[in-house]
């Protein structure tokens, strides 16, 4: 039985230098692929234009969602003093509305995913483009955007964003 451990312990021992000396050749780089989403000129250009492009729309919303309001605080103001016909009628009323809302709102919130989803496939096309010509130049071997621990020597997040800047003016 120790003999068996004493051979499991040098094959570990010896795939743990053979991969010590490959880990030292080799040219690893992390990115932050949220703080290119967020910080960069084409994550930005791509957010103004959705707020311009869909602003009208959420007005509207935001005027029909106040005009609910109201008509429900008026409803509630003016419901004891009404029939239980004009009760009903403006209760159906208010249901009519709201529906009408409730899909204006789920559209609008489709529309927008839609659109922002393009515009950020647009982001992540420039900084793909961006990472290999710097994987490139700078001779990395990887580059990953996702790790349970970096050490922030290899983030190279700033460099990716920067030449993102750099293209988009």
């Amino acid at each position: 039985m120790t003999k068996l451990k004493t051979i499991w312990a040098s094959g570990l021992l010896c795939m743990a230098l053979v991969s010590g000396a490959y880990a030292q050749e080799s040219r690893i780089a992390f990115i932050n692929s949220q703080r290119i989403t967020s910080e960069s000129a084409p994550a930005k250009a791509a957010t103004a234009k959705l707020e311009t492009e869909f602003s009208k729309r959420q007005k509207e919303l935001t005027d029909l969602q106040s005009t609910l309001k109201s008509f429900s605080e008026k409803f509630e103001r003016d419901a004891p003093t009404m029939t239980e016909s004009q009760r009903a009628a403006k209760q159906k009323e208010f249901v009519e509305q709201n529906r009408d809302f409730q899909r204006k709102k789920r559209e609008f919130d489709e529309d927008l995913n839609g659109r922002r989803n393009e515009e950020l496939q647009q982001v992540y096309e420039k900084a793909t483009k961006a990472i290999r010509q710097l994987a490139e130049s700078e001779k990395y071997d990887l580059v990953v955007q996702e790790a349970v621990y970096f050490n922030p020597k290899i983030d190279i997040t700033d460099k990716v964003i920067k030449i993102l800047n750099a293209g988009a003016k």
